[in-house]
């Protein structure tokens, strides 16, 4: 199989959108009537998805990709609990109503009602209501939820664990992903993704927590921001740290996705990252939607980039493809050997 493990749902039928541009508007204006949601009827949930993400699934050849609600609309950075929590359990019904529509192209990762500095109750219980209730197979976990200013405490943090005990109980990993940037001198798209992918690797790496935790698993996305390239500075900073060999050290816990939009980004990751720890993704209709002038293809068919490798064997292609994802998320391999893959 070929599975995609970070996809998100970014044309969202308008009834849903309409709903948060509710929610936002008595947030500033709290006389106005508290927001209704109007549920979209299956039809507009499948004209939104057939002719968008799985057009493309079936286009790039790709049989499943792992959804969840779109990450630049989380909106983790505003600070009432109560909004939050009723943004999240929409946005995360909404990606159950896309898996059981299309249950062999889909499985769900949900949204956790983050705030900034707030506490973690809702998303424990807001996880736990994804994974049991609605067969979620990992969550996204924002490590900034102030926006881009970088307020909260690192995720190495003590803040945390509650959350992390209720993953590791649930046996799914988390990927670490911001939201929308409230920064103007970071863009959200070009600057804060990658940015938080680098500064949460440094995080751990300067930290101690999978010996607390030794099943935690975390998959950072977009190549892992700056890691890969700057291999060697993270090797020198954990050797001056005193701390064991990278390979030792995270490489047991933290996974990196293909969203690089380029062959010799893809080249650079697949050589310096061990085969292992690369997951397939492409996190299409996401950050860069266009067509490469120097190809013909569009940035983020990264099937092609993998296809195209001279560097990876056909067994190391199919364990990025599919085996490795099956591995870091147990629950997926669990539905996909429930239905004979």
């Amino acid at each position: 199989m070929i599975i995609d493990c970070h996809g998100h749902f970014t044309t969202a039928p308008a009834t849903h959108t309409a709903f948060r541009s509710a929610q936002l508007a008595r947030l500033a204006d709290p006389t106005l009537p508290e927001p209704a949601l109007v549920d979209p009827s299956d039809d507009a949930v499948r004209d939104a998805v057939e002719n968008n993400q799985l057009k493309l699934l079936r286009e790039r050849g790709t049989d499943l990709m792992i959804f969840s609600p779109q990450a630049s609309s989380m909106g983790h950075h505003i600070p009432d609990p109560a909004v939050a929590l009723a943004w999240a359990r929409t946005s995360n019904d909404l990606i159950h109503r896309v898996t059981r529509l299309f249950p062999d192209s889909f499985a769900g990762a949900c949204q956790l009602p983050q705030t900034p500095g707030g506490s973690l109750d809702n998303c424990v219980a807001e996880l736990r209501r994804c994974v049991t209730e609605l067969g979620f197979v990992g969550a996204n976990l924002n490590p900034d939820p102030s926006g881009g200013f970088w307020l909260g405490p690192p995720l190495t943090d003590e803040h945390w664990f509650p959350l992390y005990e209720a993953l590791v109980e649930l046996d799914v990993p988390a990927m670490i992903h911001v939201s929308a940037s409230c920064n103007p001198n970071a863009h959200t798209l070009g600057a804060h993704y990658l940015n938080a992918d680098t500064a949460v690797f440094m995080q751990l790496l300067q930290g101690d927590l999978f010996a607390r935790f030794p099943t935690l698993r975390f998959v950072i996305p977009h190549g892992g921001g700056a890691v890969p390239y700057h291999w060697g500075r993270f090797r020198g900073l954990a050797q001056e740290m005193k701390k064991p060999l990278l390979k030792d050290h995270l490489l047991k816990n933290i996974f990196f996705d293909t969203c690089v939009y380029h062959q010799p980004g893809i080249d650079l990751l697949t050589k310096v990252i061990p085969v292992d720890n690369i997951l397939f993704a492409s996190e299409m209709i996401g950050a860069v939607r266009g067509i490469d002038p120097e190809t013909g293809h569009y940035y983020d068919d990264t099937k092609r980039y993998i296809d195209a490798s001279k560097l990876l064997s056909a067994e190391e292609k199919q364990a990025i493809f599919e085996g490795n994802t099956r591995r870091v998320f147990p629950r997926l391999d669990k539905l996909l050997k429930s239905k004979g893959h």
